[in-house]
C-alpha cells in the first residue's frame, strides 16, 4: 500500500483558485479577523503532516487488531490512544470550534479539508472526534450557558469525546417510535433509561470522559417525533468545579462486530436511571438534533471521498509499477518484459473514473461547506437564507452521491489491482469494507434520496432547486467561448435535470408512489450534474493556467474525460425516473 500524502495541491487550488474563499472570509465579519489564505494554508500543511505521520501508519493494525470489549470496558487498537492525544493536543478535535470555549473557530470549507485528510488516513479514527464535533455543535447551539462552560471546553480539547445516542434495537430511521425514557427530578435533572445500539465512540480509552447526548421522550410527551427531547448525559459526573465526580449509571453492553471500521468502537449502550440534563426545550430534541445533521452528513459524504482518495493513491503507483503485457500500440517500456498496465485502456478508465470521482466529489464538498459557512456568518438576511436552502437541498446529495461514488472508486482501485486487491496486505479490500458503512450511517442512501425529492424538491415546489439551477445557468451565460467545450454539456444537462424535476413534481400530484420510485435516480442525475457545474469551474480555471504548469493540463484532462465518459450516465438513469413507479408494483408480496 502507498503512503497516505494530503492532496494540499488539490486543495489548494479548489480553496485559493476556483472559489476564491479568502474573498467570501473578508466579506463575512465573523471570519475575516479569523483566517485568510496564508493563514488556512499553514493549517492544512500541519494537519497533513499529522495525519500522514501519526494516524495513517495505523490503519492496517487497527482494521487487524480491532476494538475489544470485556465487562463492559472498551480497548481501542494499539497505537489509538498516543495518536489521539497527539491529534487533541494539535487543536484538530475543535478545529471549527467556537474560540469563546476554546475551538480554533476556522470556516467549515477548512474543516472539510481536515476531514478528509484524517479520514483517508484512518477512518475508523476520525469517527472518534468527528462524533464530538457532532455533540459540540448541538451543545454549543442549544444547550444552556451553564451547560455550554461546563462540557465545552474539555470536549473542543479533547480531553473529553461525545457521543450521539439516536438508535434503539426497534427504532432506525424512524425515531418517533424510541423507548428511551427521561423523567425530571427535582434539581431540574432526569433520569434515562433505556437502550441505544449502534452508537460510535459510546465507550473507549482515548478520554478520560465521554458526553452522550440522549434522545428520550418525557412520560407526557406526545406521540411521534414530536415528543422527543435532547439530553446531555456523562458517562462520568462533572463536580462544579469541574473536576470528575462518581460514574453514572450507565454502560457499555457489548460492541458490534463489524464488516468495516473494526478500530471505531460501535457500542450497545444501557442508560439505567443515569443522570441528564435537558438540551433546548422540551420536545424540541430532534430540532437540537437536526442542527448537526447537515455537518455530519457533509462529514459522511467526505468520508466516501476520503477513502476514494487513499484508493487511487494506491492505485496509481501499483499501475505505474505494475508489469503485465504489452500496450495495444506496441511495447513502451522496451527494456523490460511486458509494459506497466497504466497503459492498458481499461485501467486508465478506472484510474481516470477515480480521478475525476475524486477531484469533482471534493470541489462539490467544499461548495457545499461554503454554503455552511455563508449561512452561519453572514449579516445580509437574503443571502443566508438563500445560503440555508441551498445547504438543505444539497446535503443529502453530497452524503449519498459522494458515499456511492466513494465505494465505485474503492471498487476500482481494488480491481486494478486484480488479485492482489483481493488480499489483505494490500490494502484495497480494507478500504471497501470501511467504505461501506458511509452508505448505510447517519440516514441510508436511500432515505437521502427520499429527502431531496420528497422534502427538498416537491415539498417546497422546486423552490430550493431554482437556486442552484440558476446559479449553473448565470454561470454558462457569463462563460467566454473557449469554454463552450465544457458548458455546452452542462447546459444540456441542468436543462435535463429542469425537466426531470418538474416531471417528478408533475407525477407526485397524480401518485405519491413516484417520489420514492423516483428518487434514487433522481439524486443520481442530481449528482453527476453538480459534479458537472463543478468541472466546468475546475475547467475555467485550468484553462487560463495551462501553460504555467503540468497540474493545470492534467486538470484539464480529467474534466474532458468526466464530460465525454461520466456525464453521459444521466442519459439511462433519466429514462429510469420517467418509466414511473408503475413496474415496482406488478407483484404482490407472496410473488417476490
Amino acid at each position: 500500500m502507498a503512503d497516505y500524502q494530503a492532496p494540499l495541491r488539490d486543495m489548494r487550488f479548489v480553496l485559493n483558485e476556483v472559489f476564491e474563499v479568502s474573498k467570501l472570509w473578508a466579506q463575512l465579519p465573523g471570519l475575516a479577523e479569523v483566517v485568510d489564505e496564508e493563514t488556512a494554508s499553514a493549517i492544512l500543511e500541519e494537519a497533513g503532516k499529522v495525519m500522514a505521520g501519526t494516524i495513517a501508519p495505523l490503519n492496517r493494525s487497527g482494521d487487524e487488531e480491532g476494538c475489544s470489549w470485556t465487562d463492559g470496558v472498551v480497548k481501542t487498537p494499539a497505537g489509538f490512544p498516543a495518536a489521539y492525544n497527539t491529534y487533541a493536543e494539535g487543536g484538530w478535535v475543535g478545529v471549527g470550534g467556537s474560540p469563546e470555549f476554546g475551538g480554533m473557530g476556522m470556516p467549515k470549507v477548512i474543516g472539510a479539508q481536515v476531514e478528509e485528510m484524517v479520514n483517508s488516513a484512518n477512518l475508523s479514527f476520525g469517527l472518534y472526534p468527528m462524533l464530538t464535533a457532532g455533540a459540540c455543535l448541538s451543545i454549543l447551539n442549544h444547550a444552556s450557558e451553564e451547560l455550554k462552560a461546563q462540557y465545552l471546553p474539555n470536549m473542543y480539547s479533547g480531553v473529553w469525546a461525545g457521543s450521539m445516542c439516536l438508535t434503539e434495537p426497534h427504532a432506525g430511521t424512524d425515531l418517533g417510535i424510541i423507548r428511551t425514557k427521561a423523567e425530571p427530578q427535582a434539581d431540574g435533572s432526569y433520569k434515562i433509561s433505556g437502550t441505544k445500539i449502534f452508537i460510535t465512540g459510546g465507550e473507549h480509552d482515548l478520554t478520560e470522559n465521554i458526553i452522550h447526548l440522549v434522545l428520550a421522550k418525557l412520560p407526557d410527551a406526545p406521540a411521534g417525533p414530536k415528543g422527543i427531547s435532547l439530553f446531555l448525559v456523562p458517562k462520568v459526573m462533572v463536580n462544579a468545579d469541574g473536576s470528575l465526580g462518581e460514574k453514572n449509571t450507565l454502560g457499555c453492553g457489548s460492541i458490534e462486530h463489524k464488516m468495516g471500521i473494526k478500530a471505531s468502537a460501535t457500542c450497545v449502550m444501557n442508560f439505567d436511571g443515569a443522570t441528564g440534563y435537558l438540551i433546548g426545550e422540551v420536545n424540541k430534541g430532534l430540532n437540537a438534533m437536526f442542527t448537526m445533521m447537515n455537518y455530519e452528513r457533509l462529514g459522511v459524504g467526505i468520508q466516501g471521498l476520503s477513502l476514494g482518495e487513499r484508493s487511487y493513491q494506491n492505485a496509481i503507483e501499483y499501475a505505474r509499477d505494475r508489469i503485465q503485457s504489452r500496450a495495444p500500440t506496441g511495447p513502451v517500456a522496451k527494456d523490460k518484459a511486458a509494459d506497466p498496465i497504466i497503459v492498458h485502456p481499461d485501467v486508465r478508465r478506472m484510474l481516470l473514473t477515480m480521478k475525476a470521482l475524486n477531484e469533482g466529489g471534493r470541489a462539490f464538498s467544499s461548495y457545499v461547506a461554503m454554503q455552511l459557512d455563508t449561512a452561519k456568518y453572514s449579516e445580509d438576511k437574503a443571502v443566508a437564507t438563500r445560503a440555508e436552502e441551498l445547504v438543505a437541498l444539497l446535503t443529502p446529495v453530497a452524503k449519498a452521491f459522494l458515499t456511492d461514488m466513494g465505494l465505485e472508486t474503492t471498487v476500482h482501485g481494488q480491481q486494478i489491482f486484480g488479485g492482489h486487491g483481493f488480499i489483505r496486505e494490500w490494502g484495497q479490500e480494507q478500504l471497501i469494507r470501511d467504505c461501506r458503512i458511509t452508505q448505510i450511517y447517519e440516514g441510508t442512501n436511500g432515505i437521502q434520496s427520499l429527502d431531496l425529492m420528497g422534502r427538498k424538491v416537491v415539498g417546497n415546489g422546486g423552490s430550493f432547486y431554482k437556486h442552484f439551477a440558476d446559479e449553473i445557468k448565470t454561470f454558462i451565460a457569463g462563460a467566454d467561448a473557449n469554454l463552450a467545450e465544457f458548458t455546452a454539456p452542462l447546459k444540456a444537462a441542468v436543462e435535463n435535470l429542469d425537466e426531470l424535476t418538474n416531471w417528478v413534481l408533475a407525477q407526485a400530484k397524480q401518485n405519491p408512489n413516484e417520489i420514492g420510485a423516483a428518487s434514487v435516480e433522481y439524486l443520481q442525475v442530481f449528482g453527476y450534474t453538480a459534479y458537472a457545474y463543478m468541472w466546468a469551474l475546475m475547467a475555467r480555471t485550468a484553462l487560463a493556467k495551462q501553460d504555467q504548469d503540468e497540474f493545470y493540463v492534467s486538470k484539464l484532462g480529467t474534466a474532458r474525460f468526466f464530460f465525454a465518459r461520466l456525464l453521459p450516465r444521466t442519459q439511462s438513469l433519466t429514462a429510469s425516473v420517467k418509466a414511473g413507479s408503475e413496474s415496482l408494483y406488478l407483484l404482490d408480496a407472496a410473488q417476490f
